[in-house]
């Protein structure tokens, strides 16, 4: 399912200069990145800066004031919106599954929109229910009711990816989880990055959240990507104030488990 690239762009995803307002309030302000095929971005900073209403300008829940989004070379604003969020996944927090639909429905409905035949359909689920940890075939005709908040949060996953998307939109998939759950879903998806190949982008306000997974993190502060760059260099260098907060709470969770294990052998 590895996005291909047809443009003459080395991007899969460019975002140009994307900017919003509410009102009198600024949300986001000239918001520009770029994305590789195969690569995921991390959007990070704390509540209010921007990274979800900047991660719904790309698959057009919301449309932006300014600036513009091009995937696989074809502007947004070309397609007709249900059409441009055809090639978007999107997981956001507790799976957003459809509680009157089963399973396996939710997971097929993309499919279905784009007109595959009932048994393309069904070998999909099928296929990713099992990449999703959830293969016994009783999950296929649940409720989301009767799943866990991991189960769930897995299922959505599984939906987003069913239309094979060029991109996937993660807007904060582990918020509602516990810690264990949360580790054990983390794994998954970089399991299925790897399989897969898909690019994505994802909005956390947790930096070992998008340390796991992201190639480069973003960080956002009134409306603003202030620093952009991988893991090492927002360490080596934070840029602003906003940047060694983000910072700081990793560190101390660091050096408590470290004083925690100090002095006992493997």
């Amino acid at each position: 399912m590895r996005a291909v690239n047809t443009s003459d762009s080395p991007f899969l995803l460019d975002a140009a200069g994307l900017t919003k307002s509410f009102g009198e309030m600024r949300a986001v302000d000239h918001v520009s990145f770029q994305l590789k095929a195969g690569e995921t971005l991390a959007l990070i900073g704390a509540s209010g800066c921007g990274k979800t209403t900047t991660l719904k300008m790309l698959n057009r829940l919301v449309e932006p004031d300014e600036g513009s989004v091009r995937l696989g070379g074809k502007e947004a604003h070309d397609i007709p919106a249900h059409e441009w969020r055809r090639r978007i996944g999107y997981v956001i927090q507790s799976g957003g599954l459809f509680p009157h639909r089963t399973v396996a429905e939710n997971i097929a409905l993309t499919p279905g929109l784009l007109g595959w035949d009932a048994q393309r359909i069904a070998d999909k689920v099928t296929a990713l229910l099992d990449m999703a940890g959830l293969a016994d075939a009783s999950y296929a005709g649940r409720a989301p009711s009767e799943l866990s908040g991991g189960q769930r949060q897995r299922v959505g996953l599984a939906r987003a990816l069913a239309g094979e998307p060029e991109l996937l939109l993660l807007d904060e998939p582990f918020a509602a989880l516990d810690p264990v759950t949360k580790d054990a879903l983390i794994d998954d998806i970089s399991a299925l990055r790897r399989r897969l190949g898909f690019s994505s982008v994802l909005v956390t306000h947790d930096f070992s959240e998008a340390l796991r997974l992201a190639d480069r993190i973003a960080v956002m502060e009134g409306g603003r990507i202030v620093q952009m760059g991988g893991a090492g260099e927002l360490v080596a260098a934070p840029a602003t104030e906003a940047v060694r907060a983000l910072l700081a709470a990793p560190r101390k969770t660091a050096r408590a488990v470290a004083q925690a294990f100090a002095g006992f052998a493997e």
